[in-house]
């Protein structure tokens, strides 16, 4: 296993899945000092601005190493996350889609002519489904909780979308379910040339901004599926970008779990 500095990705990269308009409003409200409010949810600081481009360069160059340098696997432990964030809006913690930036660069840029993004945080990745709707290059599947921010999820945007929506209470079970009958037969159809994840963990039973009921295994167990189905493929390719988990112990246990299937290791 490699451990590698994410570089600050370029404005292009960043503009193939946002408007310009939206990165060029992010830089003229970064400040200098103290914090600014985007909405009632998402705020910068002075070094939001440069973790927001090293997040989206982390996604960047982990495509270049699995698309061109021979890496099967990587996983980006950045912050901010990315998969509320819109085209022309950042909402819900998010400022640049850091999924989307993955797949349009893979798309444009690193050969592939298919990626298959998977969602499994507890909230609807609305930005994402919101930059990929109808671009028939992309699927997307996903699980979230029913009636949690930000509301969106059960009408999907296009016919490249695939949600499943959970009620609250739900266990590891139900996931499972829905990966097994819902998003590997869509991937298998779809024969994507990479896989990308939007990993959240705050379906862990102890986050508190949810009520999901899920438990390290859980991940483990969704995450060696995915892999498998990416080997099943012929090409193994799997990308993941940590999104959403509020609890620090839920957090590393979940993602410690999930880390250790995308290397293998039971």
């Amino acid at each position: 296993m490699d451990a590698l500095e994410a570089p600050a990705a370029t404005r292009a990269q960043i503009l193939r899945a946002h408007d310009a308009d939206h990165l060029d409003r992010l830089a003229a409200a970064s400040p200098a000092s103290g914090l600014v409010a985007l909405d009632p949810d998402t705020a910068m600081n002075p070094h939001t601005w440069t973790a927001m481009l090293h997040a989206a360069g982390a996604v960047v160059r982990s495509v270049d190493l699995v698309m061109k340098e021979g890496y099967q696997r990587a996983f980006c432990n950045v912050r901010p996350p990315g998969h509320h964030a819109q085209r022309a809006r950042p909402m819900g913690f998010c400022f640049v889609n850091n999924i989307a930036v993955a797949a349009t660069h893979a798309l444009d840029e690193a050969g592939a002519r298919r990626v298959a993004i998977v969602d499994f945080d507890v909230h609807h990745g609305n930005g994402t489904e919101d930059i990929f709707r109808d671009d028939p290059r992309v699927i997307m599947v996903s699980s979230f909780q029913r009636g949690l921010y930000p509301g969106t999820g059960e009408r999907p945007l296009g016919p490249n979308m695939f949600n499943v929506g959970l009620p609250a209470g739900s266990d590891g079970v139900a996931v499972r379910e829905a990966c097994e009958q819902t998003w590997l037969p869509h991937i298998e159809a779809f024969a994507p040339d990479l896989l990308l994840i939007s990993a959240g963990f705050d379906a862990h039973r102890d986050d508190p901004l949810a009520g999901l009921n899920w438990q390290a295994a859980d991940y483990h167990w969704l995450t060696e599926r995915l892999v498998t189905m990416a080997q099943s493929l012929g090409h193994g390719r799997v990308i993941a970008s940590l999104e959403g988990g509020y609890a620090l112990d839920a957090l590393a246990e979940a993602a410690a779990a999930h880390v250790a299937a995308l290397l293998g290791d039971p």
